[in-house]
This record gives structure tokens, sequence and C-alpha cells, in this order.
């Protein structure tokens, strides 16, 4: 238990987490062009990350009604734990990516999938504060990874590579705050 609320039922089995965030694409028009050139991600036709600055979160004003179904943990309040109550409080949220999350998960768990409402798109990795993608927000790490590993959304998709550039970031960068990172399974709602 971690700030009030179970985020595994067991070693193997880490419970979905559930958020919504802003889509980022090249409907952007200036800022996805700036993104782009400053990032060099040019293969991306999309962002899809857990990363606020560059998806804001859909549910930032967090009601006093949440407190029972989010996680209560620093930096974790927009994350919920109730699917139901979740998609409730969203209601028809336009330019909007609803996703379950997996944090630090088993191969196992992934390939178990959310069930048939979601589909997997890949895995980010976020520094300690759940704020900042390594992936897509840090300027690259070279020495540790090729942007042409991401995919087409900015995210991995092979889960031992990304245990590896977690484990690497932080070997090479342990001073850097943004390279201690959680590898988070990002699943795409696809249907209500």
């Amino acid at each position: 238990m971690t700030g009030g609320v179970q985020t595994t039922t067991d070693a193997s089995l880490p419970i979905p987490l559930y958020i919504a965030v802003e889509k980022f694409s090249p409907s952007e028009g200036q800022g996805w062009d700036d993104y782009i050139a400053w990032s060099g991600l040019a293969q991306l036709d999309e962002v899809v990350t857990l990363d606020g600055m560059i998806c804001p979160f859909v549910l930032e004003e967090i009601k006093d009604s949440y407190w029972d179904h989010i996680v209560k943990e620093d930096g974790m309040l927009n994350f919920f734990t109730n699917f139901d109550f979740f998609m409730k409080e969203l209601g028809t949220a336009q330019n909007a990516n609803v996703l379950g999350v997996l944090r630090n998960p088993t191969l196992e768990a992934v390939q178990q999938g959310l069930g048939d409402r979601f589909r997997f798109v890949g895995y980010d990795l976020l520094d300690q504060d759940h704020s900042i993608s390594a992936l897509t927000n840090c300027g690259g790490f070279p020495e540790v990874f090729d942007n042409a590993e991401l995919s087409t959304k900015g995210l991995l998709t092979d889960y031992d590579r990304a245990k590896e550039i977690q484990r690497d970031l932080r070997r090479l960068h342990p001073e850097e705050r943004h390279a201690d990172c959680n590898i988070w399974a990002i699943f795409r709602m696809i249907s209500a």
C-alpha cells in the first residue's frame, strides 16, 4: 500500500489505472511542427504519453468525490482506479485519448491486456514524479536509445528493450532526475 491505495494485487498483477489526456498530433499545426523540429522524432504521427506537458490531463481538477477512486500518491492524483467512475466523470470529452495503464508491469500482465475495450499502444518511461517522459520530452539520450527505436506514437513496443533502456538511463545518468524512470504500459480505449 502506498498513500492509501493498493497499486498491485500481487507481484505479477498490477492494478490498471485510467487517465484521459489531450491528443497531440499534426492537427496542432505549428505547435506540432515546433515539437518535431525540437525532438527530431520525424517518424511520429501522434504522441501518446502520460507526460502532462505534452498531453495535458483532461480531468485536471481533483474533486472531493474523486478521493475514493484515484491513486493517492504525489503526482498521481489524475490516475483513476475505478473505470466506471472515471468514465462517468469524463463524459464525452473531445480530442482525448482515454488510456488504461500499468506501472512497472510484468510482460505477462501486458500480454493479458485490459480487455476488449483497450488496445496496447506501447511503453513509456516516466520519471518518479510521473510527469516527464524520458522518451519524448528530454531531448533524447543517444547513448541509451536511438530516437528511431520509438514507434509512430513515441513509445517503445518491446518489453525487454524498455527494461534495458530503463536500466541504462539510471546507470548512465544517475544525476538526471528524469532518467530515474518507471515503465508504463499504455493501452488506448478503442470502444466505450
